[in-house]
């Protein structure tokens, strides 16, 4: 099986799968496309199939031309209907693994994908999982998911290996084509087959590990790693505020050091698919073997609290113009999660909005990329565009995503206030009515 798959790559004759059309999904199927090989997307949204099968793109990080010209060659093409998994020999599973209400893992959308895969899935093809989890999944779900639906035996007739995305939307150095790739699989055979098949379509270095639970780790500790230090710079930065020191000043001086220092920066809170969540998948499953990760749940709380933080300083800003927080009209600047996006999934901006509510001012938004979102099952729709006569009505202007495409100069003339969480308005000379987190 190995050496036969082997040809089949080198030949371009392998037919990809890809389950979930996200960020994830979405650009590892082009990529594999453009690479020769011939691909299916798999999803259960209509909407998503529907729209790349007219070749419409809707992910940041993929080029609107490159997709249609793969639809139109048909290189490309996708469906909801997973029987097709029997006419693919490398699957690769995209598909979200979010938190549930009580902040643990959620692994239904893998859990179900697998189920699906297994009815069709037949011998000689690879299975690979990207999707952000806890180490054992592959090993501990995906793998008994497949074989009970199947019948067939891993290792033997198929390969089952996890490789994590890594994936920043918005990110114009590092996309899927170029980044790095981490594989671990179930046997060494199955390693060398998914790592060649990576090789065949990314430019970045693919590394190999013993295991997928070695991968599943290693992508865990990249996020918590950030996760940690962003929370050491939010607690240094409400620490600085109390002494009357700028934590900007402070990180900007430290980072001069060219050895044993990197920058993170403080703000609102954490956002998106990854850095908010995987440390959760790791504190939950240590718990299985008695351990608990302290250093990493203290980050947690730190982050997480962030917005409430935000909201108290909100409150310090209008006291010292004379206004109570009650009915106080306050224009948030930024709902993505991240500059220059139109992803807001975890974003802090969302919670500081919905805190600010809570404490009866009058909130509006405005982001250039994001005209509605949702929240809590509500649609949520922002301002459609700023001017000076606009910011002027409000009582206060708070920075909570630095988008480029912002008039740094205009907002900082026309506003009564602003609370920049990000320190947006560095270069901006006159100061008089900034405040920085």
């Amino acid at each position: 099986m190995k050496e036969e798959l082997l040809k089949k790559i080198e030949n371009k004759e392998i037919v990809v799968g890809v389950v979930g059309l996200g960020y994830v999904g979405l650009p590892l199927a082009v990529e594999k496309a453009k690479a020769g090989f011939k691909t299916i997307g798999f999803d259960v949204q209509n909407e998503k199939v529907n729209l790349v099968n007219q070749g419409v793109n809707y992910i940041g990080d993929v080029v609107d031309s490159e997709l249609k010209e793969l639809v139109e060659s048909e290189m490309l093409s996708a469906t909801t209907d997973f029987s097709f998994i029997k006419d693919v020999d490398f699957v690769a599973i995209c598909v979200p693994t979010p938190l549930d209400a009580h902040q643990q893992p959620d692994i239904s959308f893998v859990k179900s994908s697998s189920e699906a895969i297994s009815e069709y899935l037949s011998k000689g093809t690879m299975v690979v999982l990207e999707s952000s989890t806890y180490p054992g999944t592959t090993e501990e779900l995906v793998k008994p998911i497949l074989e009970k639906g199947s019948g067939l035996i891993c290792g033997k007739d198929f390969y089952l290996g996890f490789s994590p995305e890594r994936v920043d939307p918005g990110n114009t150095v590092y996309q899927t084509k170029n980044t790095p790739k981490v594989v671990g699989a179930i046997g060494k055979d199955a390693t060398e087959v998914i790592a060649a098949m990576y090789r065949s379509v990314l430019e970045g270095d693919i590394h190999e590990v013993s295991s997928p639970a070695v991968a599943e780790l290693e992508k865990i500790l990249e996020n918590t790693y950030r996760n940690i230090n962003i929370g050491l710079v939010n607690e240094i930065c409400m620490l600085c505020e109390k002494m009357g020191i700028s934590a900007w000043e402070v990180i900007d001086a430290a980072k001069t050091k060219p050895f044993g220092y990197q920058a993170f920066y403080p703000g609102p809170g954490l956002g998106g698919h990854c850095i908010p969540l995987d440390p959760y998948y790791l504190t939950w499953k240590a718990r299985e073997f008695g351990f608990h990760t302290s250093m990493i749940e203290n980050s947690m709380i730190i982050n997480d609290k962030m917005p409430e933080y935000c909201v108290e300083r909100c409150y310090k800003v209008l006291n010292r113009q004379k206004k109570a927080m009650s009915s106080s009209k306050i224009l948030v600047l930024g709902v993505a999660y991240k500059n220059d996006i139109d992803d807001y999934r975890e974003s802090p901006a969302l919670k500081l909005i919905d805190l600010l509510k809570k404490e009866d001012a009058l909130v509006d938004f405005y982001d250039p990329y994001i005209s509605e979102y949702k929240y809590h099952g509500k649609i949520y729709e922002g301002i459609k565009g700023i001017n000076p006569k606009t910011l002027s009505q409000y009582d206060l202007i708070i920075i909570a995503t630095a988008h480029k495409s912002y008039d740094l100069d205009m907002i900082q003339k026309n506003s009564k206030v602003i609370f920049d969480t990000r320190n947006a308005m560095k270069e901006i000379t006159h100061r008089e009515n900034i405040e920085l987190i």
